[in-house]
């Protein structure tokens, strides 16, 4: 069972417990909706040793300066969640497990990074847990957002012809991985890799836009991330829903095919009534000085994704990443 099938179950499974109007597995965060026409989001992520980051050279015992990155990448990718849903962060929760190595003065700087991350965004950090590891560090944060119920953005929004658009360039995380496991730590890629941005006041601005009908954060990239709207919105279109994608269209510095399947870049993928999507773009840029960049449409059909390179289709099945 790959790891789409196995959230899908998941899913299914849980449809029918619990309280109804709590919006569960399927989007960035669950819902929470409160009495007052607001709402709380709760999201929560893992990062574990040896799959989400190495702490040692491979081979050796030399340490990797990846302590204060990681633990602002740890609340950093949560925010992220946030974001997408166009919720603003409010509060976390952390559990670690350390081995007895990083005791002490590792343990140190990840909570500096922590700590410096929910400053510059005002997230109190509500709790947590702490316990011993026989192996590798293993990590998860749960980050808690408010945000009024009907400007949440869900992955289930998209209809036909919506433009499909970015928030920045995307590759440069990928980029920067491959750079770490070739063993070049230091390169700009690779700083970008340790040291996400979440788009937290972009996702929040972008959540009173009524035109802006779904949004995602791009951690799996871009070849799976848009399938999960895809997905989600073509269980209300008779049909489903598709996608085309210009790659020519895509804002990165390195290959279009990087972009597309790397993942870990954190910007927002979102589509947008057509009607209004010119007036977004502009008010998009003036307010945050950097553009929205159109690269695609929401189509008719299954839930797949066509590859055109200037207009023509293009023989490639891109994948994005998958946990499993």
């Amino acid at each position: 069972m790959g790891e789409f099938e196995f959230i899908e179950t998941i899913r299914r499974a849980f449809l029918e417990v619990g309280d109804g109007a709590i919006t569960g597995v399927g989007d960035d965060c669950a819902v929470l909706p409160a009495g007052d026409g607001g709402a709380m989001v709760v999201t929560t992520d893992m990062l574990t040793e040896g799959v989400h980051f190495l702490r040692a050279e491979p081979g050796s015992e030399r340490e990797l300066p990846e302590a204060r990155q990681l633990g602002a990448k740890a609340l950093a990718v949560n925010l992220s969640d946030v974001a997408a849903m166009g919720a603003r962060p409010v509060a976390s929760l952390l559990s670690i497990a350390l081995p007895p190595v990083c005791r002490g003065r590792w343990a140190d700087e990840f909570m500096d990074g922590y700590r410096e991350l929910s400053e510059r965004h005002g997230v109190k950090l509500a709790g947590g847990d702490t316990t011993a590891s026989k192996g590798g560090v293993a990590i998860n944060v749960t980050a808690i957002g408010r945000a009024p119920l009907s400007l949440l953005k869900y992955r289930s929004g998209a209809r036909e012809g919506d433009i499909v658009a970015v928030n920045g360039p995307l590759g440069e995380s990928a980029a920067g991985l491959a750079d770490i496991l070739a063993g070049r730590h230091d390169t700009p890629p690779a700083r970008i890799h340790r040291n996400p941005t979440p788009q937290v006041a972009e996702g929040e601005w972008l959540g009173t836009r009524p035109e802006v009908r779904s949004m995602i954060d791009l951690s799996d990239g871009l070849a799976s991330d848009l399938l999960h709207i895809l997905r989600s919105s073509g269980r209300n279109a008779e049909g489903g829903l598709g996608a085309e994608i210009e790659l020519t269209a895509i804002p990165t510095p390195v290959s279009a095919e990087l972009a597309v399947t790397g993942g870990e870049d954190y910007k927002l993928l979102l589509t947008v009534a057509p009607e209004a999507w010119s007036r977004l773009a502009e008010d998009y840029l003036a307010r945050f000085g950097t553009p929205l960049r159109a690269v695609g449409r929401v189509t008719a059909g299954p839930p797949e994704i066509a590859w055109l390179d200037g207009g023509e289709p293009v023989a490639k099945n891109l994948r994005g990443f998958v946990h499993f």
